[in-house]
């Protein structure tokens, strides 16, 4: 799923574990993450919601969570921070973050 500016309210308000992928098209290890992140979308669909938010395209998000390095991916419960990851990590890593929030 696409994260703009727009819906992130109502992927935080859904009740749902969310995770989030803060990255940008120029980035090289935001693009090797990408496939991690789909497949963990595809995973843990309808128990989870996974994003994708440009940080090109979503500034205001970025300032407001402090990205300051990408890929940066962000585990939110109940509409707060709860663990986050910066850098190319493991699909396992990334599931196990988002595990603890089930």
């Amino acid at each position: 799923m696409k994260v703009t500016e727009q819906n992130f309210n109502e992927m935080m308000a859904s009740g749902l574990p969310v995770m989030i992928d803060f990255g940008a098209t120029w980035c090289g290890p935001c693009k090797a993450l990408a496939p991690r992140v789909e497949e963990i979308a595809a995973e843990y669909e309808g128990k989870a919601l996974v994003g994708t938010a440009d940080v090109d395209e979503c500034p205001d998000l970025a300032a407001q969570f402090r990205i300051r390095n990408v890929p940066t991916v962000l585990f939110f419960k109940g509409g707060e921070v709860k663990d986050k990851s910066v850098g190319l990590v493991a699909k396992e890593t990334l599931a196990e973050k988002l595990d603890a929030l089930m």
